[in-house]
């Protein structure tokens, strides 16, 4: 297969993230007929508000806020919307902060302060449009009193690197923030929110999304602490931070907000795009271009070299099964795996799971595997990810790579740099976890 396979299953991947084009998705989303703006069914004439605002945080921020700026133009009177670089032109009046992720940062801290601010000027005859997308948690950091930047940013630290799911992770950030997990629903009631969701996590659920700023939230301090539990972490976050859970589970401070709270009656979540729409899109232009098309899973979840084991081991079965025919076929995987990092090397989830895959089918002829982001960055490289085919290892060893001994140190970037097989988008202004290429002869 060669070059041109690597060329194909990098003009899929591309096509799969321009399906989760986030000014689209928000231009679809929003209908406006005169006065009347219809959004997830339910029509709202603008007339009858005093205000519009729009607030907006994560990797999609700014192309959402785009979108939402192309529908209401100058009706909407202000807002702020907070993503990792300067978002592109909004409306006039909305402030475009930019702020760090995934460790969050002092300009993620006054960006959220600007946000609250007009979240806590809102009434009950104004409308508040939200936009939320992954890299929301990071972005939009606003937390509890006592609790410092340094605390923020060693618990993510340690959270990230001990293999936490998404969920998990935004568990613990909930219950460390002023917006999250329902918290920016507290701030803006009594007004009416629509919230327009772009889906970073495995099931859309909108409480995981951004950590839920206008979501009920399900989970408890008592969680929290039986995460730090679990991976044996709780003497490795801050004193503070322990004692702000343990007093959360005590009863010494207010839960967030769950689904009986009335906050939430006023409030519209709706996802308006997701991993499944990126993989209908990678579909489409893999059959267009000559194979037989599978779509496994949105859902792929878990150890990330499992993950690859199990994705090769299927590969290759297809590969030798005369009974599919000679018409070359393609897999398509969504969903987010999990690293645990043992080693100080860079890479992310997508550039391990192609060097564990590249182990599998190692002299394999005829199957090329890529992963990538969605959003262009592989944990904090510049790469989306990889690419490899059953040459990579022999590659690699002529370079002198040891393919395990680099995995063992969590250094997959630095393996597929030094082969020129990673895969650069750089950032796609989009953010619905990854997907996972597989093209078989």
């Amino acid at each position: 297969m060669g070059e041109k396979s690597f060329q194909e299953v990098e003009a899929i991947f591309r096509d799969g993230v321009a399906a989760v084009d986030p000014v689209k998705l928000v231009m679809d989303a929003l209908n406006l007929a005169g006065s009347v703006l219809t959004f997830g069914g339910e029509r709202y004439d603008l007339h009858t508000f005093r205000k519009i605002f729009l607030l907006g945080a994560g990797k999609a921020a700014g192309p959402m806020a785009e979108g939402a700026g192309a529908v209401l133009g100058c009706r909407i009177a202000g807002g702020v919307i907070i993503s990792p670089s300067l978002p592109a032109a909004s409306p006039v009046m909305v402030l475009r902060r930019a702020a760090s992720h995934p460790i969050p940062d002092e300009n993620g801290i006054r960006a959220a302060e600007e946000l609250i601010s007009i979240a806590r000027s809102t009434g009950p005859d104004d409308l508040v449009i939200v936009l939320l997308s992954g890299g929301g948690s990071a972005l939009l950091s606003a937390p509890e009193a006592g609790i410092s930047l340094e605390d923020l940013r060693g618990v993510t630290e340690t959270l990230l690197k001990c293999g936490v799911t998404i969920g998990e992770l935004n568990a613990i950030r909930k219950h460390l923030s002023l917006v999250k997990g329902g918290g920016l629903a507290r701030l803006l009631y009594p007004a009416r929110v629509i919230t327009l969701i772009l889906s970073d996590v495995v099931g859309d659920d909108a409480t995981v999304i951004a950590s839920g700023p206008t979501a009920p939230d399900p989970t408890t301090f008592r969680d929290c602490l039986e995460i730090l539990n679990r991976y044996k972490i709780r003497e490795r976050v801050s004193f503070r931070i322990r004692e702000h859970l343990e007093q959360g589970m005590g009863g010494m401070i207010p839960e967030t907000p769950d689904g009986s709270d009335p906050i939430f009656q006023k409030i519209r979540n709706i996802v308006i795009g997701n991993n499944r729409v990126a993989l209908m899109g990678a579909a489409e232009k893999a059959r267009d271009s000559g194979y037989k098309t599978i779509i496994l899973s949105d859902r792929v979840t878990g150890d990330t070299r499992r993950s690859a084991e199990l994705h090769c081991a299927l590969a290759m079965e297809l590969s030798g099964a005369s009974r599919y025919g000679k018409k070359p076929i393609c897999l398509l995987s969504g969903g987010e795996t999990t690293v645990l990092v043992k080693g100080s090397g860079r890479g992310g989830r997508n550039t391990e799971f192609v060097l564990a895959s590249a182990r599998e089918i190692a002299g394999k002829q005829g199957i090329t595997i890529l992963s990538g982001g969605t959003d262009g960055i592989d944990s904090e490289t510049p790469a989306a990810g990889a690419i490899c085919d059953g040459t990579t290892l022999a590659r690699g060893e002529e370079f002198g790579l040891d393919a395990a001994e680099v995995l063992e140190r969590n250094d997959s970037y630095t393996y597929f740099q030094t082969l020129d097989d990673l895969l650069i988008t750089g950032p796609t202004g989009t953010n619905v976890m990854d997907l996972r290429i597989i093209l078989v002869e």
